[in-house]
């Protein structure tokens, strides 16, 4: 062998390593209907050369019979008959693509009102949010809502893409007067890392290419800072440990008994006391994966418990470190409505919180926040699809909750409807926007 070629062959495993190594970013699209964001993921996906050849061949030929001129890049991501057929994206589009710096999971939510509740959803695992307003017609109610759900969330980086600036002739002034208006709101909601860029979803302007056509404009591209923001995991793994119980396993014949979960928050290690229901606790003996037997676990793992004590647990039943959360009857939380029913003070339902179902009440909407920023509802006497609202809730029976953390580690909660089983809001213990 030459030494070109042992050279050749270092070189390719050194890139093949440096790739498997890339982080993974999560990030979604939001912003009002016809603001361009499947646009937009089409410019991303075809300019980052991820769209294979019969893809882009099919989308050339769609476009042509629907007369477009050009290639209509959001037949890339509108998968949807109904999405094609009406120009609009109704379902969250999950779409992969790679640079040599890192790997993406992008989510292209609705803009439209009726669907914010799909928007919250792509939102919920995401650690960036791309929001796109259209140039021509600045911040507007979407905008303020989807940045508000971006907060409440604990997202903190968030990237406004100003789009069709080539339509308002690449101002610089409309421009500015955007990201003045969209700063003072972000920081008004607690968002302290925000990107303002102005782009041509259309033409590709600063989306992966830098413009030639705003000199004025010296910033990064829409890719170049997905490239480079800091990735936020949620920091799940620097809490108190929390393992809600999934299953009871017993196996009779060898007298095994473990409490199998998802590890939500912290880590646990074989010897370390944990904390139970009732104030009682005991010591980890074993730790069980599908892989076999470890010595720790932390957030994220899929785990088997095996602890000292036969002690009584169930389904929904917490195991947790020292600071293990107050039992309580009642508690405080910001609810975001995902259904046309109203909800009124009183109303019984079902509580998910990790793997416990029981029921409560609505004992109290305090108040409806206003998404223009013009004054709350501060006497509400219910709140429904897409309202964001201050509440409180009353228990059957004591758990232990805490406050939302950690992008959902812990503190995030369903409100189901006790008749149909629907999904009635999502709910977030503690929380408090304004």
């Amino acid at each position: 062998m030459t030494a070109e070629t042992q050279q050749l062959n270092q070189d390719q495993q050194t890139a093949t390593q440096r790739l498997a190594q890339r982080e993974t970013l999560r990030l979604c699209t939001a912003g009002s209907v016809d603001d361009g964001k499947s646009t937009f993921v089409g410019r991303l996906l075809h300019d980052t050369k991820s769209v294979l050849a019969d893809q882009l061949a099919s989308v050339e030929r769609t476009s042509q019979d629907r007369g477009f001129d050009g290639l209509d890049l959001s037949l890339l991501v509108d998968g949807l008959r109904a999405e094609r057929e009406q120009g609009i994206t109704i379902d969250v589009a999950y779409r992969y693509f790679a640079t040599d710096r890192r790997t993406f999971i992008l989510a292209d939510t609705p803009g439209h009102v009726q669907y914010t509740r799909n928007t919250v959803t792509g939102v919920s695992t995401s650690q960036v949010v791309v929001l796109l307003i259209d140039a021509r017609h600045g911040v507007v109610e979407q905008t303020r809502r989807h940045l508000t759900v971006a907060a409440l969330l604990g997202v903190r980086t968030v990237i406004l893409a100003v789009n069709k600036i080539d339509l308002v002739d690449y101002s610089e002034e409309t421009f500015r007067a955007i990201e003045a208006e969209f700063n003072t709101i972000a920081a008004g909601l607690g968002i302290d890392a925000t990107h303002v860029v102005p782009i041509s979803a259309l033409k590709g302007d600063n989306v992966v290419e830098p413009s030639e056509n705003m000199p004025w404009y010296t910033g990064s591209t829409v890719l170049e800072l997905l490239e480079t923001v800091e990735v936020s995991h949620g920091r799940a793994h620097e809490l108190d440990f929390r393992l809600p119980i999934q299953y009871v396993i017993r196996e009779h014949a060898t007298d095994y008994r473990g409490y199998a979960g998802l590890v939500t928050a912290g880590s646990v290690e074989v010897g370390q006391t944990v904390y139970l229901p009732h104030g009682r606790s005991t010591k980890v003996v074993g730790i069980d994966t599908a892989d076999g037997e470890v010595s720790q676990a932390q957030a994220g793992d899929s785990v088997v418990l095996r602890l000292a004590e036969e002690i009584d647990l169930a389904r929904g039943d917490l195991i947790a470190g020292p600071k293990r959360p107050e039992d309580v009857r009642s508690f405080d939380a910001t609810v975001v409505g995902l259904t046309e029913r109203n909800i009124t003070p009183g109303l019984m339902v079902k509580i998910r919180y990790g793997t416990s179902l029981l029921k409560g009440r609505i004992a109290e909407v305090s108040r409806v926040l206003d998404i223009d920023g013009v004054a709350d509802n501060e006497t509400p006497e219910s709140f429904g699809l897409n309202d964001i609202a201050h509440v409180r809730i009353d228990l059957a029976q004591e758990l232990p909750v805490e406050d939302y953390a950690a992008r959902g580690a812990v503190g995030s909660f369903l409100v189901i409807d006790q008749a149909s089983g629907n999904t009635l809001a999502a709910g977030l213990v503690g929380k408090r926007l304004r």
